[in-house]
């Protein structure tokens, strides 16, 4: 039987901030995020990792009243309660060890603008309840200070996590959840976005096909791969699809994209288990550098990203910190 090969396809696509689609539910969503950014109210993006709540937010305030001041972004889940306290509404000289001078936090850095938390659900307790206090009465006092500052902020949060389930297991403020959530909107998974695997991948494609240094151009897909990325689950959605193409531009040679270049994970295969031997001098390798490599691995294999380390893991983000710092990663 014949090889049978994709081409680019000729379909009309939309490019909204960013977000490129041509699925009917995503031109929905971007009608959606184009009237919500009229009102001057606090946001809930929901969606899975990787969908790109981030890209919605900084749409949001491209398209918002509030264009011309400035956007801040941080993601929650990347501080401890103490540095994501300094983070977010600053702090004086001597607050704490190591404030050597007065800091902005990005509450102030944000003034006249919009303010994004991604994973706000990752807050500890303490500072939802000073987070609270930003939201009702628009002022914040920075740590260590005693006197307020007035700030005009709007605010934009993210979650992949049901603030619901959080409020009931004692993990969120039901009093902060009304506050952010005055217009929730869901951000649909890639796998629900009907057609833009195959756009996306193309796009991607395009993407690394013009970047310098890569080793090889890619101008048809093998039906087999295609049919392979249909059928994966895409936990990691956009982002996960577009680190499997680029993968597949490392490690493939040739003008098509075939399944042998696709990841383990597509390919039906499991991960190959930590050997327990160093590969240079067959040393014995201890608990603590397997583990270590484990984590450094994860972190690689998801560009970084804290959460999704933690869910390919198998822990908490909070355990997978604490994990962090005890290894020295």
């Amino acid at each position: 039987m014949a090889e049978r090969f994709l081409k680019h396809p000729r379909r009309e696509t939309t490019n909204f901030f960013g977000m490129i689609s041509a699925s009917p539910q995503m031109k929905e969503f971007f009608e959606l995020v184009r009237r919500v950014a009229r009102a001057d109210v606090s946001v809930l993006i929901r969606g899975e990792t990787g969908t790109g709540k981030e890209l919605v937010a900084r749409a949001i305030h491209q398209l918002s009243r509030r264009r011309q001041g400035p956007y801040r972004a941080v993601n929650c889940a990347s501080f401890t309660g103490e540095l994501l306290a300094s983070e977010l509404f600053g702090h004086v000289r001597g607050a704490f060890t190591g404030a050597v001078k007065d800091r902005k936090g990005l509450f102030a850095l944000a003034d006249r603008g919009i303010i994004f938390l991604d994973e706000i659900a990752e807050i500890p307790l303490d500072i939802q309840a000073r987070l609270l206090r930003v939201l009702e009465e628009q002022r914040f006092v920075p740590v260590g200070a005693t006197e307020p500052k007035e700030v005009d902020v709007r605010l934009i949060a993210a979650t992949n996590k049901a603030l619901r389930t959080e409020v009931g297991e004692g993990r969120f403020r039901e009093d902060l959840m009304y506050r952010i959530r005055v217009v929730p909107i869901f951000l649909p998974p890639l796998v629900e976005r009907r057609g833009d695997i195959e756009i996306l991948t193309w796009h991607f494609i395009d993407e690394f096909n013009e970047r310098s240094g890569m080793p090889r151009k890619i101008t048809a897909i093998e039906a087999a791969a295609f049919d392979a990325m249909l059928a994966y689950s895409w936990p990691g959605n956009v982002r996960e699809l577009r680190n499997v193409v680029e993968y597949a531009f490392v490690v493939g040679e040739g003008e098509v994209l075939r399944v042998g270049d696709l990841t383990p994970e597509m390919r039906g295969e499991p991960p190959p288990p930590m050997r327990e031997s160093d590969n240079h001098n067959g040393n014995h390798i201890s608990d603590e550098e397997r583990e270590r490599r484990q984590i450094l691995s994860a972190l690689e294999a998801t560009d970084g990203h804290r959460g999704e380390a933690a869910e390919l893991l198998g822990i908490s983000r909070t355990t997978l910190w604490r994990r962090m710092n005890a290894l020295d990663v």
